[in-house]
């Protein structure tokens, strides 16, 4: 199997999913929780009409509320910040008119919610020039022509690519599903740019240790092998992980299904950026590097 002789085919297929994704993200964005965008969050089970729950939530002195139907006989009220007193007013109204019953209430205010979201970007970048001079740093006895930041910058694309991935699956999914991310999804975010790290490690080691035993000569060649070296065991850790995943978010609580989703997508997409995108990205830049020093 020559995985380096098909590198196109593999970045077009990354291409054909990340571009979808960053089209919708453009179009419509993500569909923030009220971690990210701060606000109110009242969850509530034994009516689907809205209408008279808008009357209810108004006549309170909550303005402009937004219901949205979820699963079967509940409905989510979202609104700005509510107070802990109004809160119980809404909650003890919608009891007596229309029975239902209060599953949920979060309440975010704007400054933390901004603090989040800072803290979000901060956190990847952070990881990111970590990751960069971490691999600089351990793979810096590696034979020549190869240089070790190499490894490092082309790691921390392959994990960029995980997370445009999840970003664009989550935009789609937020778009047509009403599906929101939260805090728990940047969790998720940086757990799946540590697995995918590991795994491309696990790859990049392998090719380190034949440059040193082989030499350099025919580096895509040498790429490749170290690749199937590690393929077995690359796909069998990704595949029982994705089965316990799997079982999780198909009979887990319905709380922790959207950070599970989140990590379904991501260690997927890593295990496939591993293989087919970290080695032969750094092929790729040998190459280049190759092609020019003559």
């Amino acid at each position: 199997m020559n995985i380096m002789k098909h590198k196109k085919i593999w970045f077009g297929i990354s291409l054909a999913i990340i571009i979808p994704g960053v089209i919708s993200i453009a179009l419509w964005g993500l569909r923030l929780g009220i971690d990210f965008t701060g606000g109110a969050k009242i969850e509530i089970q034994g009516t689907q009409d809205s209408q008279k729950v808008v009357e209810i939530v108004k006549k309170e002195g909550i303005p402009d509320p937004v219901i949205q139907k979820t699963g079967t006989n509940s409905l989510i009220i979202r609104s700005k910040e509510i107070p802990e007193d109004k809160h119980r007013k809404v909650v003890k109204s919608l009891q007596q008119e229309l029975k239902v019953k209060e599953t949920s209430f979060e309440t975010v205010g704007p400054t933390v919610s901004a603090d989040i979201t800072k803290k979000a970007f901060e956190l990847v970048a952070f990881a990111s020039v970590l990751i960069v001079l971490f691999l600089a740093y351990s793979f810096r006895k590696v034979p020549k022509p190869v240089s070790s930041w190499q490894f490092g910058v082309c790691a921390v694309i392959a994990l960029l690519h995980d997370v445009l991935v999840m970003l664009g699956v989550f935009s789609i999914l937020g778009h047509f599903f009403n599906i929101e991310i939260d805090s728990m999804f940047v969790v998720a975010a940086l757990t799946v740019i540590g697995f995918s790290v590991h795994d491309t490690i696990v790859v990049f080691d392998r090719i380190r240790e034949n440059l040193i035993r082989r030499g350099s000569e025919d580096f895509e060649e040498l790429a490749n092998a170290s690749v199937l070296e590690t393929f077995s065991r690359s796909l069998n850790t990704s595949f029982l992980t994705f089965l316990v995943l799997l079982t999780l978010f198909l009979l887990g609580g319905e709380s922790t299904q959207i950070f599970v989703l989140a990590l379904l997508v991501g260690i997927a997409t890593g295990t496939y950026s591993s293989i087919f995108n970290a080695a032969p990205m750094l092929v790729v830049w040998q190459n280049w590097k190759n092609k020019h020093s003559k």
